[in-house]
């Protein structure tokens, strides 16, 4: 699949660089994607699709360690990159930890999402990340304007504390055809 498919639905061709893993500096900006983007010279940008409580799919359930269905926050935004939608991102919380916090509140989490977590008490211990390539679904394919064919890849990082609880999962949708995947290493262990 090339990157000028995005062209068939109209949408001019946009690429978009994502780190794996994502860079300390980055991590702990305001917005992790308008950081990326503005390193990159695009003009990025956000919407806040969804703020509630939702049943937790199985693989966000198993990151969370809650039984598949239970009721989890979730924040629900669309990235675009020069006007481009090329990302989903959901965050999910855990209720029984942020019901009733600024986190299950609607809008955007001033002046950002890890300073309310570190300010509810939680102090960053760890996060695993995977990456699995899959086609769309309906509501992924309209949301970001895909191409019949086109395939997004599911970024899901989990972030545990430093008591090792489950505290975030991200679960990032990218437009396959509108990324480009950056793997680094730790600094000085870098092999091909």
């Amino acid at each position: 699949m090339g990157v000028t498919e995005g062209t068939m639905t109209g949408i001019p061709p946009v690429v978009v660089r994502r780190a794996l893993p994502t860079e300390p500096a980055v991590r702990a900006s305001k917005s992790l994607f308008l950081a990326e983007a503005e390193r990159q010279g695009l003009k990025a940008g956000r919407r806040m699709l969804y703020v509630g409580q939702e049943p937790a799919p199985e693989h966000i359930a198993e990151g969370l360690r809650v039984a598949a269905g239970t009721g989890v926050i979730a924040r629900r935004k669309l990235l675009t990159a020069s006007d481009v939608p090329v990302r989903i991102a959901t965050s999910y919380f855990r209720a029984d930890l942020f019901a009733g916090t600024r986190i299950a509140e609607p809008g955007f989490v001033r002046p950002s999402l890890q300073s309310a977590l570190e300010s509810l008490g939680h102090a960053f211990g760890h996060a695993e990340e995977t990456l699995i390539a899959r086609p769309p679904t309906d509501f992924e394919r309209e949301t970001l304007d895909l191409a019949a064919g086109e395939w997004v890849v599911q970024v899901l990082r989990t972030s545990y504390s430093t008591e090792d609880v489950p505290i975030h999962a991200l679960e990032t949708i990218c437009a396959a055809t509108r990324h480009i995947f950056t793997v680094t290493q730790v600094t000085g262990h870098d092999e091909f």
